[in-house]
């Protein structure tokens, strides 16, 4: 149940910057595509400012899990060390 409580707050929370600045909802094909990057960079500011204390734990974070997943070359990697 919470997380849909936490789904409905953060659906309110976009309708009301999309208000004020004055985009309709569903917004345009652009604005949700640079909304979506917004939000896949968003979820790997959490672990990174979790691991600024243990930089090379933070280095390797980077490197390993949100390069692979924001640029989507994880599947290369392996193939190609494979």
């Amino acid at each position: 149940m919470k997380i849909y409580l936490v789904s409905l707050g953060a659906g309110l929370l976009v309708g009301v910057v999309y208000s004020l600045l004055g985009v309709r909802s569903p917004a345009p094909p652009i604005v949700a595509l640079v909304g979506l990057a917004g939000i896949l960079l968003g979820e790997q500011l959490v672990p990174i400012v979790k691991r600024i204390a243990d930089r090379p734990e933070l280095v390797r974070f980077v490197r390993e899990d949100c390069a692979s997943q924001v640029l989507g070359t994880r599947s290369v990697h392996k193939e190609r060390d494979a």
